[in-house]
């Protein structure tokens, strides 16, 4: 049995790799949780498409503002100095490039750092593209937090996406419940394993050759090594 980290967990993972001084967009979804587990201690500065500069953590019970949401409609709270703004004020921070990093869901994350996560592309599904794209091409930084498997145990790094994309070579890095990845020329690199994974099984578990970013070595699955 592979140890995998709770959505909670891989928040506070995500949450203590954003550096001082960061200007940050949590997507809509799981990496809002991020939010609520940066350090106190540090200055770090959220930012909302919707319109807000200084977002804070999720409010306490009775303490909710129903005047104060981030994009996914979500309550939040407002840090002091925080600033609010057009909408079209946002997107032109997101699309001009002054956001250090964005923390976005993936179905999936090719090995060249393509990223799909507003449509599977089945008929009949909703696009849900809000402002992923502006997001994925204009943030200096993007960190995928996913679960390394959907529910039928199909890998979420893939060779290719098959996919609608939402970015050509966008994502720097994939934060998964089983390990953490970079994306590297070469392909994806094995940052660091949770519990008892390993570079040899997770290249099982995605079918792709993984570099072990430890040892400069590579498991390729689709040749044995």
């Amino acid at each position: 049995m592979t140890t995998k980290l709770s959505r909670a967990e891989l928040a506070q993972r995500i949450a203590a790799a954003i550096p001082e001084g960061a200007f940050v967009n949590l997507g809509i979804g799981a990496p809002t949780m991020v939010a609520n587990y940066l350090p106190a201690d540090l200055e770090i500065i959220l930012h909302t498409e919707n319109g807000m500069l200084g977002m804070g953590p999720a409010p306490l019970a009775g303490e909710v503002d129903p005047d104060l949401i981030n994009a996914g409609k979500q309550a939040v709270t407002a840090l002091d100095g925080a600033a609010y703004f057009h909408q079209a004020d946002s997107f032109g921070m997101m699309r001009g490039g002054h956001l250090d990093v964005c923390v976005l869901g993936a179905f999936q994350v090719a090995e060249n750092g393509d990223l799909a996560n507003w449509s599977t592309g089945a008929p009949g599904a909703v696009p849900a593209v809000g402002g992923a794209m502006d997001l994925a091409i204009g943030a200096k930084e993007v960190y995928v937090m996913t679960d390394l498997l959907t529910k039928q145990n199909e890998s979420k790094l893939v060779a290719a996406c098959s996919y609608p994309l939402t970015g050509i070579g966008c994502v720097s890095r994939v934060y998964t419940d089983h390990a953490v990845f970079d994306v590297t020329p070469e392909g994806f690199a094995v940052r660091e394993l949770y519990g008892d994974n390993t570079v040899e099984l997770l290249a099982t578990l995605t079918g792709l050759r993984l570099i072990d970013a430890t040892t400069a070595s590579a498991f390729d699955e689709t040749k044995g090594h």
